[in-house]
């Protein structure tokens, strides 16, 4: 027979995971903020190993997530809306990884003003995923998560206005080519990591819905 202490000590763990895991994102995103603030300078090593540290740390997250999944056949939460909003939150630190990535290899001079936007913006959508998250043990599934939910929309839009305008002005610039396919690339992962985001919150405003 299964006792009571041990469902609930299961709901926790998993609110646990989750919440660390929410919290890792949003500390990539903070150490990609410092990376660009360095980039070509001496702590820009430094800097992505703490980002490929944290990146590990939040794969065993997911990975405790899945395993916790599979153990147990009572949640806290739907079983989907566990997974899909772990692997959402872990992506959002493996794109940030490679973004780190590409501008460490990078031989040029690239401005960091091209894209310091974006990734101030990245800070913002981060810090309310993470403020999402912790609200589900709570279970303040009312006003403030949809308050939460059309910021995190409004930082989006705002993301994909000014991306328009990097490309736009990448297209229409006189930019040598390997500086193109490079800031192109560096884009196009912040975009994915903004997809992230949008897709982490998206989860948690459903789940508010559905236990509503």
């Amino acid at each position: 027979m299964i006792s009571l202490q041990r469902i609930f000590g299961h709901d926790e763990k998993f609110y646990d995971l989750l919440e660390s895991s929410s919290e890792e994102s949003k500390h990539s995103a903070e150490l990609l903020a410092a990376f660009v603030q360095n980039l070509k300078g001496v702590m820009s090593e430094q800097s992505l190993n703490d980002l490929q540290q944290s990146r590990r740390k939040h794969k065993r997250l997911n990975q405790q997530i899945t395993e916790l999944l599979c153990k147990n056949f009572i949640t806290p939460l739907e079983r989907e809306d566990i997974q899909a909003l772990s692997s959402a939150l872990y992506k959002v630190a493996k794109n940030v990884e490679k973004i780190a990535e590409r501008l460490l290899i990078c031989p040029l001079n690239i401005d960091k003003d091209k894209f310091a936007g974006q990734v101030a913006l990245l800070g913002q959508a981060t810090s309310i995923v993470s403020t999402m998250v912790h609200t589900l043990r709570k279970g303040a599934h009312g006003e403030s998560i949809q308050d939460s939910h059309e910021r995190l929309q409004t930082i989006e839009g705002d993301a994909d206005k000014h991306m328009n305008d990097l490309l736009r002005e990448l297209y229409n610039g006189n930019v040598d080519a390997r500086e193109l396919v490079l800031l192109k690339d560096i884009y196009e992962l912040l975009e994915k990591v903004f997809d992230r985001c949008r897709d982490a919150g998206n989860v948690v405003f459903q789940i508010a819905l559905k236990y509503s």
